[in-house]
């Protein structure tokens, strides 16, 4: 049985580079598993069918162990294309895919920065106050006040809850925006929306890789990129998650 994306007036490349995410992804070893391409073309994307179980805190641990492992398995640099993989890159719903460009720098707040918050924040109807406060936070970002020794990740890229399938075998992933980027913005899209089991999904990726002190402080600093992508998408209900985002990144010593 298999499971079919289809959009005839997706941008070029759209599905090519889905499925370069799921299958970069899949490669990790011990990591979390990723729906397997069957098929992909201009137009459509096809996947294997997922059995739909109910979430529970063993498997909710599993996925975290796993999702450590993911992540470790690393990228050529901060804003690195899947392997392989040499067209444009998208961020967002399947009907309204908004561009998002690769990079390999060597530091993520230069890439976060240039390629994400300044890019996304154009693209947004932002208040001049929230703009202003955007701003603050990719100069910030771009000086290199939240760059740490850690090495560029295996990031799915889009990892809210609707893109966590939870199996009778586990979690299986879909829908990446996959890039390397720093591990804490994946862990920070979990939270964004509610993830089940949020705890033990922490408690198991901890148990293979600690995080680093502070890294619930940053949860905004890392959450501003997709909720600038929802103003964009969806308009001005975001705005006051996304000014309260910025704000507590600001605040950051």
């Amino acid at each position: 049985m298999s499971f079919v994306k289809r959009n005839p007036h997706s941008p070029t490349g759209f599905f090519a580079c889905e499925a370069a995410g799921l299958r970069w992804l899949s490669a990790a070893a011990d990591g979390v598993p990723c729906a397997q391409v069957v098929a992909v073309d201009d137009d459509a994307l096809t996947l294997e069918r997922l059995a739909v179980g109910a979430p529970d805190p063993v498997a909710a641990e599993e996925f975290g162990a796993r999702l450590a492992h993911t992540h470790d398995a690393g990228a050529d640099g901060f804003g690195a294309a899947p392997d392989g993989w040499t067209g444009p890159g998208f961020f967002g719903p399947l009907h309204q895919p908004l561009p998002m460009s690769y990079a390999a720098e060597a530091s993520w707040g230069s890439f976060y920065a240039e390629h994400r918050l300044r890019p996304m924040a154009e693209r947004a109807a932002l208040d001049s106050a929230t703009a202003e406060d955007v701003a603050a936070v990719a100069d910030r970002c771009a000086a290199g006040d939240f760059d740490d020794d850690d090495q560029p990740c295996r990031l799915h890229g889009d990892l809210w809850s609707g893109n966590v399938m939870w199996t009778p075998d586990g979690v299986v992933l879909i829908d990446p925006a996959a890039h390397g980027g720093h591990r804490e913005t994946d862990l920070a899209m979990l939270a964004l929306f509610g993830c089940p089991y949020l705890d033990a999904v922490l408690a198991g990726y901890q148990r293979h890789h600690p995080l680093r002190a502070g890294w619930r402080d940053r949860t905004g600093l890392h959450q501003l990129f997709p909720l600038l992508a929802h103003v964009a998408l969806f308009g001005g209900g975001y705005l006051g998650q996304t000014r309260a985002a910025a704000r507590s990144a600001l605040m950051l010593s």
